[in-house]
């Protein structure tokens, strides 16, 4: 038996599914560096998952670990201030337009938890708007029409979990992402009653139709509704100041994660003061006051990692680099597919995309379902064969892909499109 099967049958035993419900759970990684990862069993991989996103220099950065192994023989984490958390929360508010002030938690999903709950708090609604599809962590709220099954009627929310109750459903209004008189006609009706729109700027891989954010921000100013920018993924990626400087549209919050701990966990909830000082209790009072608290919350090993991490993302040459690279990857990907006469469209972010197997026009959830998913999965083993490593439905170019990299990625690419028409027909007659 394989190492890696070996730890795969002794996950069965201990993890529920045999995994942590994170990526495929037969595929145990042993070690990461720079644009390469390995398995238990020594298989090496180009790597586009990098921890989902958070590795945006890649994998065991010299100069992150230098700033790491420094703070270590300081201490790991107090429950305390600390004056490198203090640091990179300047940094963030320097850099991210919306943030006048932040508060720190450790995961994405728990910063958008306390995002939601802001905006009630500052506005005294309970109705959240979210849009069919985002992804916004793991709260009650965010399992709200993530990935529904059943296709219900807007504004009706659909559980994605068991274990919520039906009150949430209740406190929840869905909208088709893109689509700006759907979310008008529900704030004509609901107005009085929405606390806050919560958005991807990016939905997964979608991007925002010519308007539709301005849209967003326009309603929101206009009917004094929270807008809320779900920035985990995009912040400090698409550019330095997120997408809402890349898109140019600055919400009332938004949330940050992956790359500002340069792979150590923390997130945090950003925005405009008036806002955020529902978190001072001498502020706000009582009866207005969020309470937030977190062991780890602003811990200075994440802390000084994020800001080495955010120092080399402000040289001269790194998002132009990053953006050639994934401009690069997505042409490539579409020659050899075009080549191999497979329909399909690339759609994203140079910094974040993946190919969806349609020609048909994708701008929200229900449109992009009707792409060829199982085609998609086939394409990815493919690759994976061949030493690629990504996202079911994403691929993150990182800062550390090299010239062998791109040339190896090329090759894998041509040899799965050249090949992927052979295993769909395989895959049509088994079934």
């Amino acid at each position: 038996m394989s190492q890696q099967a070996k730890w795969i049958e002794r996950a069965k035993a201990v993890l529920p599914a045999g995994g942590f419900g994170n990526f495929d759970h037969s595929v145990i990684i042993k070690e990461g560096k720079g644009s390469r990862v390995w398995d238990e069993d020594g298989n090496e991989y180009v790597d586009y998952l990098i921890g989902s996103g958070p590795m945006l220099l890649g994998h065991s950065d010299p100069e992150v670990l230098d700033a790491v192994y420094s703070q270590l023989g300081k201490g790991m984490t107090f429950f305390a201030n600390n004056a490198a958390g203090i640091e990179l929360a300047e940094v963030i508010v320097d850099a991210i337009p919306c943030a006048e002030q932040v508060r720190y938690v450790t995961s994405g999903g728990e910063a958008d938890m306390y995002a939601i709950r802001l905006a009630r708090a500052y506005t005294g609604r309970n109705k959240i708007l979210k849009f069919e599809g985002g992804y916004h962590g793991m709260s009650a709220e965010a399992q709200m029409s993530l990935a529904p099954q059943v296709l219900a009627n807007f504004p009706q929310a659909v559980p994605d979990s068991a274990g919520i109750p039906q009150s949430v459903a209740e406190q929840m209004l869905i909208a088709p992402f893109n689509d700006i008189e759907s979310v008008r006609a529900l704030l004509d009706e609901h107005e009085s009653e929405v606390a806050a729109i919560i958005a991807e700027p990016l939905q997964r891989v979608v991007p925002p139709g010519l308007g539709f954010l301005k849209a967003l921000r326009d309603e929101c100013s206009k009917r004094s509704i929270v807008l809320i920018f779900d920035e985990i993924v995009t912040g400090f990626r698409l550019a330095y100041g997120g997408a809402q400087q890349a898109y140019n549209v600055v919400p009332d919050i938004c949330t940050l994660g992956k790359v500002i701990g340069g792979g150590f966990p923390i997130a945090a909830i950003s925005g405009r003061e008036v806002i955020m000082k529902h978190f001072d209790k001498e502020m706000v009072g009582q009866d207005k006051f969020l309470m937030q608290l977190g062991t780890l919350s602003g811990n200075p090993i994440a802390s000084v990692a994020g800001l080495k991490t955010l120092e080399i993302l402000r040289r001269d040459d790194s998002y132009a680099r990053l953006h050639a690279s994934g401009k690069k990857l997505m042409n490539m990907m579409s020659d050899a597919l075009t080549n191999a006469d497979h329909e399909h469209q690339i759609i994203g972010h140079e910094s974040l995309f993946d190919v969806v197997f349609t020609k048909r026009p994708i701008s929200d959830y229900r449109s992009y379902q009707q792409a060829d998913a199982n085609k998609n999965a086939v394409f990815n083993t493919l690759l994976r064969k061949n030493g690629v490593f990504k996202s079911p439905a994403k691929l993150y170019p990182s800062l550390a892909l090299t010239d062998e990299d791109m040339a190896h990625t090329q090759h894998a690419i041509v040899t799965a499109a050249d090949s992927l028409e052979k295993h769909m027909q395989a895959l049509r007659e088994s079934n």
